[in-house]
């Protein structure tokens, strides 16, 4: 991935877009810190599809994403059940 300074690619966008588009993605970088990545539609649907899973993924996943807190059993008193007179 190259690495381009903001001051050149504002002043040469047209051609960090078209290295983004011949190579792939390309890193731009404000005082040596980098910042941001241009990278094609294509890829960036793509990576957008993959970072979420499907409902389907997520039910058959064998790890929980939360804890759901369970409360143990027989710790509340239950009601006593109306008579019907």
């Amino acid at each position: 991935m190259n690495s381009w300074p903001v001051q050149d690619a504002k002043a040469r966008f047209s051609e960090l877009l078209d290295t983004c588009m011949k190579s792939g993605p390309q890193l731009v970088t404000k005082r040596g810190a980098e910042m941001a990545v241009l990278v094609p539609v294509r890829e960036w649907k793509r990576l957008q599809r993959v970072g979420k899973p499907s409902l389907k993924e997520l039910l058959l996943a064998p790890a929980s994403r939360a804890e759901i807190p369970i409360p143990k059993r027989g710790q509340f008193k239950r009601r006593q059940p109306r008579s019907l007179d």
